[in-house]
C-alpha cells in the first residue's frame, strides 16, 4: 500500500514538472515581452539595446484629415522631407504596434513603413546621422515625413528648432507580410579600428662638419615646455541602447520644394504647373521610376519650413491630396 502511494506521488510530481516545462516554453514563445499574472504587458530589455519593438504589423490603409495613407513594405525606401519630434505627453503609452513608448530610446513614428523597421535618419542641416527603430504611426501633420523620439531628436540636434530637413533611408527589418529587407553590413570593431602600417624605408644619417667661418650655435637651454591642456571630454547621454552611434558627414546646400503631383502625361503636368504660379515659382521635371517616365510638378524653392507648410496646406485644401515637401 505504501509503495503504491509512493509511486502515485512520483507520477504526480513528474506530471507537475512536465506542465512547468510546457508553461516555460509557452512564456518564451511570446518573445521579448513578458506578462504579469494579470495579463498586462510589461516592457523588458531586448537584444537590440532595450528598445521595445512591439509586434510585427503593416496595417490597413487609413485616412487622416482627408488624406489617405497606404502602409506597405518598401525595401528601397529613401525619402527627404521635414522631421519633427514628440516626447513627454506620450511617454509610457502604447504605440501603434503595442510597444511602450520611451521618449529616451532611439525610436520614431512613420506613416507607412512596416512596424517595426530600422531607418537611418540624417539631419541635412548639420550632417548628423543615426539609426532609429520605427515602432509607431505618425506624424499626422501633412508636412512632416517622420516623428522622432526625444532621444533621437537630441542626438540629431533637432530639439531646439523642433524641426529639421532630413533624409530617411530603410536599413533593415522584417515587414509583417514576411518581406525581408537587406540588413546593414556590420563591420567588426577590430576591423573598424585597424590602421594600415605606414611603409618603412631605410634611413641613413651622418653628422656634417659646420661650414667655415660660422660660429657654433649655443646649446639650447633645457627649458621645460608647459604641459598641453587636456581636451575637454565630450559626454554622450545614454539612451539605454547598446551603442548609440552618431556619424557626421559634410553638409551640402539643400533647398525645400513642394511637390504638387506627378503625371505620366507631360501636358497634364504643364497645365498644373501653370495654375500654381500664385504660390511661387513652379517647374516640371522628368524622372524615371521603375522604368516609367513621370513628370513632377514642384513649387519652389521656398525660403523656410514655415513657408513650405503654408504652400503644402494650400495645395491639399485645393484638392492635391498627394502633395508633399521635398528637400533637394
Amino acid at each position: 500500500m505504501w509503495l503504491r502511494q509512493k509511486s502515485g506521488l512520483i507520477i504526480m510530481l513528474a506530471g507537475i514538472m512536465v506542465l512547468a516545462g510546457c508553461s516555460e516554453v509557452n512564456l518564451l514563445s511570446y518573445g521579448a515581452k513578458k506578462y504579469r499574472s494579470s495579463g498586462s504587458p510589461q516592457e523588458t530589455d531586448t537584444a537590440d539595446g532595450g528598445i521595445d519593438r512591439g509586434q510585427p504589423k503593416i496595417g490597413k490603409p487609413y485616412q487622416i484629415d482627408g488624406v489617405w495613407y497606404y502602409p506597405a513594405a518598401d525595401t528601397g525606401y529613401d525619402e527627404t522631407g521635414i522631421a519633427s519630434w514628440y516626447g513627454e505627453p506620450f511617454h509610457g503609452r502604447p504605440t501603434a504596434n503595442g510597444a511602450i513608448y520611451d521618449m529616451n530610446k532611439l525610436t520614431a513614428a512613420h506613416k507607412t513603413l512596416p512596424l517595426p523597421s530600422d531607418v537611418r535618419v540624417t539631419n541635412l542641416e548639420n550632417g548628423r546621422s543615426i539609426v532609429v527603430t520605427v515602432n509607431d504611426r505618425g506624424p499626422f501633420a501633412h508636412s512632416r515625413i517622420i516623428d522622432l523620439s526625444y532621444g533621437s531628436a537630441k542626438l540629431l540636434g533637432i530639439i531646439e528648432k523642433g524641426t529639421a530637413k532630413v533624409r530617411v533611408q530603410i536599413v533593415n527589418g522584417n515587414g509583417a507580410d514576411g518581406t525581408q529587407m537587406v540588413a546593414k553590413p556590420d563591420t567588426p570593431d577590430n576591423e573598424r579600428n585597424n590602421v594600415a602600417a605606414a611603409p618603412r624605408a631605410t634611413i641613413v644619417a651622418d653628422s656634417l662638419a659646420p661650414p667655415s667661418n660660422v660660429k657654433s650655435a649655443p646649446a639650447p637651454r633645457n627649458t621645460a615646455l608647459p604641459a598641453p591642456k587636456a581636451e575637454p571630454s565630450v559626454q554622450m547621454a545614454s539612451y539605454n541602447t547598446a551603442q548609440p552611434v552618431v556619424t557626421v558627414s559634410p553638409v551640402t546646400d539643400s533647398e525645400i520644394f513642394i511637390q504638387a503631383g506627378a503625371f505620366v502625361d507631360y501636358n497634364n503636368a504643364n497645365v498644373l504647373s501653370a495654375s500654381l504660379s500664385n504660390l511661387g515659382p513652379s517647374k516640371v521635371s522628368q524622372a524615371l521610376v521603375n522604368g516609367q517616365d513621370f513628370y513632377r510638378v514642384r513649387v519652389g524653392p521656398v525660403t523656410d519650413i514655415a513657408r513650405a507648410d503654408q504652400v503644402l496646406e494650400s495645395l491639399i485644401n485645393t484638392g492635391h491630396k498627394d502633395a508633399r515637401i521635398i528637400v533637394e
